[in-house]
């Protein structure tokens, strides 16, 4: 077994990925603070052909030095769009038909193994604040919320590492 150099990789340049059937996926980033945290949410989006990003609220926006650090160049590929309130957001995108889906802990929330995902389904996902999580104004406009399971003392995972468990479930179903 050895390790694949770069050019083994067969990535795509930034105009292959543009040109690229997407994923019909969404993200929204209701009030993300920490800008490595943005920039890992572009990096993962890349990598699995998500078809954009929202960014809302206090959520940094490129071109910003502590985003690309994280972000390796993928604000270049990926489309992003700002608003001022994450209201806005969600629902510009229910009326291009997205089922809007807060990742949070609710009293109402569906496992994200327990929920079917449907290959025909446009989704926007949205990913709240590192300690607030998703606001209550998202959450009143959301058509459903998924928790990741958790089994130990902490229950809470770092939005970018939840970014990156949802997105792989949702891609792979």
């Amino acid at each position: 077994m050895k390790k694949l150099k770069t050019f083994e990789l067969n990535r795509k340049t930034v105009d292959e990925y543009k040109e690229a059937d997407k994923v019909p996926i969404i993200i929204i980033l209701d009030n993300v603070r920490s800008l490595s945290n943005v920039g890992s949410a572009f990096r993962t989006c890349d990598a699995f052909l998500i078809e954009g990003i929202c960014l809302c609220g206090i959520t940094a926006q490129p071109p910003h030095r502590e985003i690309q650090k994280t972000a390796l160049g993928a604000t270049d590929s990926v489309d992003w769009k700002y608003y001022q309130n994450v209201e806005d957001a969600i629902k510009e995108l229910k009326s291009k038909g997205y089922h809007i889906i807060g990742v949070e802990q609710t009293d109402k929330s569906i496992l994200l193994n327990e929920f079917g995902v449907k290959k025909d389904q446009k989704y926007a996902l949205v990913f709240g604040h590192e300690v607030n999580g998703v606001s209550d104004e998202a959450l009143s406009l959301i058509d459903d919320c998924i928790e990741i399971p958790q089994y130990g003392t902490k229950h809470s995972f770092n939005v970018s590492v939840s970014l990156g468990i949802v997105l792989w479930e949702f891609v792979r179903s």
